[in-house]
């Protein structure tokens, strides 16, 4: 079975030809538990995600600031599983119709095996992955199965990428480019700032494939001044942090459904 990767392009598409940026939540899988992950992603989507990341929980998550950090580790300590990612993308996929990709560091994946976990991520209905923390002289291996299956292969760039590096970075990706708006863990911020108007730029540059903007993204007013000059804008601890702070699931799928509405108005109003 193929993945999804022709979805995640033509859901980029469709939002530009409607004049603005394709919004893209991310949430952890396992949390607060694995079912209640699969809702939150349905929730997300209700209130107008047009794309899903579903986190992979990692002890060591380097580019993960304390808002997903606890989310990860209250997944783990309930014991989530890849199996139960898979499941996630599978369910979540099945029930909105929206791209599903997996974000995740490479030791899971290198430990899984790479064509082991790229067949059934695309069993699984999956769009893709995010891979913060595979260098891209060392992805060979993953962009080969990936391609086999139908797999985008979704690099990250940041503020301090050289051009000499983005067009090194960007000649072997697939889906699209994240760049990183700043240097620095994922969190909410007052501002995102200009290095993520440069790097988008920049990056454009060296590649047709959309450029996507996350870290720092966490309301209407800055989804909106992002939409202005980046193909998508990417959304996480935001998210994130409604779930934890609610008193109770249904209180935290409210939350995130209702942020969601924000956000999809906010990348309507570039």
């Amino acid at each position: 079975m193929s993945g999804n990767v022709e979805l995640l392009s033509s859901s980029l598409a469709q939002a530009k030809a409607e004049n603005r940026a394709a919004l893209i939540a991310y949430l952890p899988a396992g949390f607060p538990t694995v079912d209640g992950a699969i809702a939150a992603v349905k929730a997300v989507v209700a209130g107008g995600a047009d794309i899903v990341e579903v986190g992979l929980p990692h002890s060591d998550p380097v580019l993960d600031g304390p808002v997903i950090q606890t989310a990860d580790d209250i997944a783990l300590r309930g014991g989530v599983k890849i199996a139960d990612v898979m499941r996630t993308v599978r369910e979540a996929h099945e029930a909105t119709g929206v791209p599903i990709l997996v974000m995740t560091y490479w030791n899971p994946i290198d430990r899984y095996g790479v064509e082991r976990f790229t067949a059934e991520l695309a069993e699984a209905g999956g769009a893709g992955c995010i891979l913060p923390d595979l260098p891209v002289q060392e992805s060979e291996l993953w962009r080969e199965h990936a391609d086999k299956h139908g797999l985008a292969t979704v690099f990250v760039v940041a503020p301090s990428s050289k051009d000499k590096r983005l067009a090194t970075i960007t000649a072997v990706g697939s889906g699209f480019v994240y760049a990183a708006s700043l240097m620095g863990v994922t969190g909410t911020r007052e501002s995102v700032g200009e290095q993520a108007q440069d790097l988008v730029a920049r990056t454009r540059a060296t590649t047709s494939l959309p450029v996507c903007v996350g870290l720092g993204v966490s309301n209407a007013r800055q989804a909106a001044e992002v939409a202005g000059f980046a193909d998508g804008v990417i959304v996480g601890s935001a998210f994130v942090k409604g779930m934890l702070d609610a008193p109770d699931e249904e209180a935290g799928l409210a939350a995130v459904r209702s942020l969601a509405g924000e956000l999809a108005e906010g990348v309507r109003k570039r």
